[in-house]
């Protein structure tokens, strides 16, 4: 005999909770079906531990550098203590899963804890840790299974010498000698973390640039900071082979394939970190019939499959990534479902963030992109070196670039590297849904002295009428 509810959702990551939480402000009688810890990745082993581990950089950073800001500090140096460090992301984590079981029990959402699967009659089957199984049926279950390390042929994942993020997140001791395979925003992060801690980091990115998503401009910022920083940087490159150590102590050999020949670097430990790859294997998509292309669950525009009363979002779909698309597309899902009018989720206004020091946001077109589209652009620039807040704060490097529709003004993209811009992004974002133009940007008065101002003052660059430069 099943156990019946109004909808269920399959995973618990920020797409599944945050749509059961949403299906029960609605009336539905929920349930969420979970393996493993509440909150998924996200809250366990990616966004909110990892940034735990880079604050804890930034603050060892601004401790050796205390000198800077006119102060002295015993002894002239702080030491890291990388198990404490790894602790304190630890904690963070657990913390902010209890909070989602929280949310849970505050908007009676039932908690399945198990390993979930579709039946051929569009059931759920839910076997715990025990072996035991229990039927589950809905007239609308939510699929959310979320995403995983991508792998290389050549460069599988052990968790010994080969590591992907969430061993990346709990070494028993700090690496001499760290290769970092993809310069994405896993990639750059794990990269300043280590390279803080004291680690020797080289990455090693297949495309010509580092960030390769973002604009170039901010590429090649970012590449300055980081060479300052000591991280050695190889684009255009591709590792071969590796070579794991026989001796214990030995380092082991990476080859890599570069534009200039091949290279053997040294390295304790190798993270790939070369993107993500869906959680779509025995979940019991084929017994159910649902279709699959590309490695992704089919949908439309409101996160239906070809099968009717099942769904699917988060990074199981099409979309980007990232935890905040996910949620977006978990409430229109179950908005959608409600009855309620709700919008398809626009997918080029969707904000990318990289914690990384120097922070890293963008959201739109970026300057080559637009041109490839056929706009006639108008391109504004303000650095931080020219800020008032920035010069206060010790943190000069960086900028923003914004880009708009020179026939129309539309905001077409904006693009920024430095302190505190994933906090900033959102201005754009909320701009460019409300369509927003250059010059009402110019227009409205930003607080000084902010970081923030430089969105202002760079579509005042845009359009010719810049003040501070």
């Amino acid at each position: 005999m099943a156990t019946t509810y109004d909808l269920i959702v399959l995973g618990s990551g920020p797409g599944g909770y945050v749509a059961a939480i949403r299906a029960s402000q609605l009336g539905f009688k929920t349930a969420v079906v979970e393996k493993s810890e509440l909150g998924g990745v996200c809250l366990n082993w990616g966004c909110i531990p990892t940034k735990a581990l880079l604050k804890s950089a930034q603050v060892f950073q601004y401790i050796q550098h205390a000198k800077d800001y006119g102060i002295n500090i015993a002894d002239g140096a702080a030491n890291a203590d990388f198990d404490a460090v790894i602790k304190r992301s630890r904690d963070v984590a657990g913390g902010m899963s209890k909070g989602v079981q929280f949310l849970m029990r505050k908007n009676k959402i039932d908690i399945i804890a198990g390993h979930g699967r579709l039946t051929a009659d569009k059931k759920l089957e839910v076997t715990n840790d025990k072996g035991e199984k229990q039927l589950l049926e809905a007239a609308h279950i939510i699929v959310a299974t979320g995403g995983r390390a991508r792998e290389l042929p050549n460069l599988p994942i052990d968790n010994e010498v080969i590591v992907g993020y969430r061993k990346a997140m709990v070494l028993e001791k700090k690496p001499e000698k760290m290769v970092i395979v993809g310069s994405g925003a896993i990639g750059v992060e794990f990269a300043y973390f280590y390279a803080s801690m004291g680690t020797k980091v080289t990455i090693v990115e297949f495309l010509p640039r580092i960030v390769p998503v973002e604009d170039e401009d901010v590429s090649k910022a970012l590449e300055k900071e980081y060479k300052k920083m000591g991280i050695e940087i190889m684009t255009n490159a591709s590792v071969q082979s590796v070579t794991k150590a026989t001796k214990k102590g030995a380092k082991h050999q990476v080859l890599v394939k570069a534009q200039s020949g091949d290279v053997t670097l040294e390295a304790d430990v190798i993270l790939s970190a070369v993107g993500v790859t869906s959680n779509i294997e025995d979940i019991g998509l084929e017994a159910a019939g649902i279709k699959v292309e590309n490695g992704k669950i089919v949908t439309d525009d409101y996160y239906r499959t070809n099968v009717p009363g099942i769904y699917a979002i988060g990074d199981v779909t099409k979309g980007q990534a990232l935890a905040h698309v996910a949620s977006a597309e978990g409430i229109i899902c179950v908005e959608k479902i409600k009855g309620l009018h709700t919008e398809p989720l626009n997918y080029n206004n969707i904000p990318g963030c990289t914690y990384c020091t120097p922070e890293i946001a963008s959201v739109g077109y970026t300057e080559a992109k637009a041109r490839e589209a056929g706009y006639e652009i108008k391109v504004g620039k303000f650095p931080f070196s020219a800020s008032g807040k920035a010069s206060a704060s010790g943190a000069k490097e960086g900028f923003v670039k914004v880009i708009f529709d020179a026939k129309y003004g539309e905001f077409l993209g904006a693009h920024m590297i430095g302190a505190n811009v994933t906090d900033m992004i959102a201005e754009v974002v909320v701009a460019r849904k409300l369509e927003t133009t250059g010059h009402e940007i110019i227009k409205s008065v930003h607080p000084h002295p902010t970081m923030s101002e430089a969105v202002m003052e760079a579509a005042a660059a845009a359009y010719g009428e810049v003040i501070h430069l």
